[in-house]
């Protein structure tokens, strides 16, 4: 007596479902029917097989203690400077014991309120207006200079933005010769103000938490091509600075946790 293929296939899920075959696996698993199904029964423990989970935060002290009460010999931090950020993976392994690498700390580093704006006003174009409400609401941490670098009152300096007029002149120069005429013309336009117009603002600032405070000047231009001035901030070595901020980063993480878990400058793939 010959059986059909399907009749040999209801035997062995019969065999299956009685036996509920297990798997030499560190999360208890089972063979079932239906083409030999591998379900998990982690879900059905007491506990979880294994700690996993993230833990993500913007603080750099909340990060800090987390990693370590909870790092070992194995733990590996890598450090994103560009993203001011660093993901700590506690179950990494290595290559002989790899590990799943899915219970993991992760710090994104936020930049503060000052800072922010320091990064969102530089390069913009401003009216008198714009530029002497914004010193106006950043005031406790700016310190308007002069040329020479000495400091001018905070009144004075938004009185000089709000004051400042165009003043247009043209002078032309005419030559004549026996055989031969020529004109030059010259148009010069000046922006003056009443009071004496900040060269630069020193804005103070701690840029992250966790980092010291920075020193940012940001240069004031005058813009006299239209009908009105139009004013504009440059971050003066702003590439340089925020290089200088990264660095300060690594290594307030490597003070921090160094001794707890290997950090690396650099991203890691999970996949």
């Amino acid at each position: 007596m010959s059986l059909t293929k399907e009749a040999i296939q209801h035997i062995t899920d019969t065999a299956l479902e009685a036996a509920g075959k297990t798997l030499a696996t560190l999360v208890p698993t089972v063979v079932l029917p239906e083409s030999s199904k591998v379900v998990d029964l982690e879900k059905y423990q007491a506990l979880r097989s294994r700690f996993r989970g993230t833990f993500s935060t913007h603080s750099l002290a909340d990060f800090s203690t987390y990693v370590a009460d909870r790092a070992s010999d194995g733990s590996r931090g890598f450090i994103n400077q560009d993203e001011m950020s660093c993901m700590l993976l506690f179950n990494l392994g290595d290559t002989a014991t790899p590990g799943h690498a899915d219970d993991r700390a992760v710090l994104k580093l936020k930049a503060s309120a000052g800072y922010s704006a320091a990064q969102t006003i530089g390069g913009r174009a401003l009216s008198q207006k714009d530029l002497s409400d914004w010193i106006e609401d950043w005031h406790q941490y700016l310190t308007p200079v002069d040329d020479a670098g000495a400091a001018i009152p905070i009144a004075k300096a938004i009185a000089a933005v709000r004051t400042i007029t165009i003043k247009a002149s043209s002078e032309s120069e005419t030559t004549v010769g026996d055989t031969s005429a020529s004109r030059s013309a010259m148009d010069q336009i000046e922006a003056r103000s009443k009071e004496t117009l900040p060269a630069a603002l020193q804005f103070h600032v701690i840029p992250f938490e966790g980092l010291t405070e920075r020193q940012i000047t940001l240069r004031i231009s005058v813009i006299t091509s239209g009908s009105v001035p139009v004013l504009k901030l440059r971050w003066v070595g702003e590439e340089v600075q925020r290089e200088a901020i990264a660095q300060e980063f690594k290594a307030v993480l490597e003070a921090k946790i160094g001794g707890t878990a290997k950090l690396s400058l650099g991203a890691f793939d999970l996949k």
